[in-house]
């Protein structure tokens, strides 16, 4: 890679270095240059007035990260080429490029697959476009390269991307439950037959580490004020999408229209989908939310207008399945307070949210020790992992139903 390097000002890290050549080439393509225009946090700013940073912000920083630690890993005898260092710098970098407005909030409304499946399809189109520069990275994104230390720094239970999210979203939420040592993580990491591995030293980050994923769950990504948020934007789409197979003519941003009004029982390209899909951004979404707020429909303009002013639906957390006559009594109240134009079952919705700080199924986080040996963290600790699933049941419904 060429010594030249251009700097970005990053607020958690201070100045981010990004060599000249692929890897400053792809932030300046324009499937990375939409990161800028989604939001980190999706709606947590209806919660938390300062999480306006971006996919952008996020995405550079674990880039930094991902470079700090393989200068880590090559000091302590680790092998990586120049090579695979820029492999392993793309693959981090464009991990979260699948993401579609407002981040996970419309995941399988717009768009029916997973964000990573979304990015994987875009790397490839990249790949196409750079001549082929990119089938190292995307080798080492899909876990198809031999070095399996390289995909854990990009996915795994102790990723560079968990370690910038975690870090970057405590400090512009203000939670200092999020708060995490990453730099003496970072510093604690070795290989070991290959993989990723903590140094014993740094058991104490690592439990620190996973309490703060918990915590940061609950208290911001699960919040129940975002979740109602999403829950109103996912239903405000699903309406508008009712309506335009329906035939009405909706305003919207052109991109947004395609998906809203494209007919599934035809073959759609995903070229064609991928195409209209790099175009949008939570712009496009908050523009037609604005024009719904005025739609003849009562349902769509009513939803908009409550998500524009932040007139949120109430959620209610129940620790078990919320009960269907509950749920039914809530929707007979709707058209009892909100007339027989309101469509109940996008007033009153119950689903639920599942986190497990730590899934001691998948490839754990192993502990290297003086004399050698290597266990995984539930076998060393003193703190309990939080290996078990806490799932939450929800309601949610408008305050004036009560």
């Amino acid at each position: 890679m060429t010594s030249r390097k251009k700097i970005f000002n990053d607020p958690v890290y201070g100045f981010v270095s990004v060599p000249y050549g692929l890897l400053l080439d792809l932030i300046d393509h324009p499937y990375f240059q939409r990161l800028r225009r989604i939001r980190q946090l999706g709606l947590a700013p209806y919660v938390y007035p300062g999480a306006m940073h971006t996919r952008f912000h996020h995405a550079l920083g674990a880039l930094h990260l991902t470079q700090e630690a393989i200068e880590m890993l090559r000091s302590k005898g680790a092998t990586v080429t120049a090579e695979e260092a820029e492999a392993v710098s793309a693959a981090i970098l464009l991990h979260d490029v699948g993401h579609g407005p407002f981040s996970h909030a419309l995941e399988h409304v717009l768009l029916d697959l997973h964000h990573e499946e979304v990015s994987s399809l875009l790397m490839e189109d990249l790949n196409r476009q750079f001549d082929g520069r990119l089938s190292l990275a995307i080798a080492i994104f899909n876990d198809r390269y031999p070095k399996k230390f390289l995909h854990q720094l990009v996915s795994g239970q102790l990723d560079m991307d968990r370690m910038d999210y975690l870090n970057r979203d405590s400090f512009f939420t203000g939670v200092s439950e999020g708060v995490i040592g990453y730099d003496r993580i970072i510093k604690m990491l070795a290989v070991h037959k290959g993989e990723l591995v903590v140094e014993e030293k740094g058991i104490y980050s690592i439990e620190k580490f996973l309490i703060a994923r918990r915590l940061m769950y609950w208290q911001v990504y699960l919040h129940k004020t975002g979740v109602a948020a999403e829950q109103m934007l996912i239903h405000t789409l699903q309406r508008a999408r009712e309506l335009a197979l329906e035939g009405v003519r909706l305003e919207a941003p052109r991109h947004l229209a395609w998906f809203l009004y494209r007919d599934h029982s035809g073959k759609i390209e995903p070229i064609e989908s991928l195409f209209h899909f790099a175009l949008l951004d939570d712009n496009d979404v908050t523009a037609a939310i604005k024009y719904w707020s005025e739609a003849d429909d009562f349902t769509l303009s009513f939803l908009s207008k409550s998500l524009l002013d932040r007139h949120l639906f109430r959620l209610e957390w129940h620790n078990r399945q919320v009960p269907a006559d509950y749920r039914d009594a809530l929707r007979a109240r709707v058209r009892q307070v909100l007339g027989e134009q309101a469509i109940p079952e996008h007033f009153v919705y119950t689903g639920s949210e599942s986190n497990r700080a730590y899934d001691d199924a998948a490839d754990q986080i192993k502990i290297l020790f003086k004399n050698g040996e290597v266990l995984p963290i539930t076998e060393c600790s003193d703190v309990p992992p939080y290996t078990q699933i806490v799932t939450k049941h929800f309601i949610c419904y408008p305050k004036k139903l009560t």
